[in-house]
C-alpha cells in the first residue's frame, strides 16, 4: 500500500524540526561569573541568570553574552534611570537622539527610534520594549528595524541589590545585561561578540557614573532619587 501523503509530510516536518534543534544550543551563562563579580555574588544571582539571561542560539549564526556592572548606588536609583525607555541617551553612548510617538506611554510593546552617532556601522535603530517589571527590576528590548548590522538583537537587564551590614554606604547594585544577536554575514562569532560586548560595557560604565551622581545628589537634597531625568 502506498504511503499516505499526509504521513510523509508530517515525517518530513518532524525531521526538519529535529535538524533545526540539532543546530541550536542553550547558553551557559549560569556556569561562570562574568567579569567583576565575586563567586559569592554570582552564586546568589544564578537563579536570575537561569530565568532571565538564558537563550537558545543557532550555532555559528548567533552569539550571546552576559555582562555585569557593580554600582555604588541603591537599586531604586539605578532602576529610575534604566526603566526610562524613551531616554536611552541618559546612559548609553553613541546615541545622537531618540524619538517616540506622540502620546507615548511606557508599556510593553511601545517603540522608540534611535539615531546613532557617526563613525559606527549603524545609522538608525527601531527598538521595541519587551519586558518592564517594576517589582522584579527587569527590562528588555529588541531591535526590530533600522539601518544597522545587529539583526535580531534582543537584550535583557536585571538589577540586584546587595547589602553588607547597615548604612547606605554598604549598599550596591549589580546590573546584569545579556543579549543574543545574529552574526552578520562575513563576520565571525568572536568579532560580533567583541563589538557588542564593548558597546554594552561602555553603556554599563556610564550607567554607573550617572547613577552614583544621582544617588549623591539625592542624598544631599534629602530625596530618595534626586533630580534624575
Amino acid at each position: 500500500m502506498a504511503e499516505k501523503p499526509e504521513t510523509s509530510l508530517m515525517e518530513g516536518q518532524q525531521q526538519e524540526h529535529e535538524s533545526e534543534m540539532e543546530l541550536e544550543e542553550t547558553t551557559a551563562h549560569q556556569l561562570s561569573p562574568p567579569s567583576g563579580l565575586t563567586p559569592a555574588e554570582f552564586d546568589e544571582l544564578k537563579p536570575y541568570v537561569t530565568e532571565f539571561h538564558t537563550y537558545r542560539v543557532r550555532k555559528d549564526r548567533q552569539c550571546s553574552s552576559l555582562l555585569a556592572q557593580k554600582i555604588r548606588a541603591p537599586r531604586e536609583v539605578v532602576w529610575s534611570i534604566v526603566r526610562r525607555f524613551e531616554k536611552p541617551q541618559t546612559y548609553k553612548h553613541f546615541i545622537k537622539s531618540c524619538t517616540v510617538k506622540e502620546g507615548f506611554e511606557i508599556a510593553v510593546g511601545c517603540t522608540r527610534d534611535v539615531i546613532v552617532i557617526s563613525g559606527l556601522p549603524a545609522a538608525t535603530s527601531t527598538e521595541r520594549l519587551d519586558i518592564l517589571d517594576d517589582e522584579r527590576y527587569v527590562t528588555g528590548f529588541s531591535i526590530t528595524g533600522g539601518e544597522h548590522r545587529l539583526r535580531n538583537y534582543h537584550s535583557v537587564i536585571t538589577l540586584h541589590e546587595f547589602r553588607n551590614g547597615g548604612g547606605e554606604g554598604d549598599v550596591w547594585t549589580v546590573v546584569l545585561e545579556s543579549y543574543v544577536v545574529d552574526v552578520p554575514e562575513g563576520n565571525t562569532e568572536e568579532d560580533t561578540r567583541l563589538f557588542a560586548d564593548t558597546v554594552v560595557k561602555l553603556n554599563l560604565q556610564k550607567l554607573g557614573s550617572v547613577a552614583v551622581a544621582a544617588a549623591r545628589e539625592g542624598g544631599s537634597s534629602g530625596s530618595g532619587c534626586g533630580k534624575l531625568l
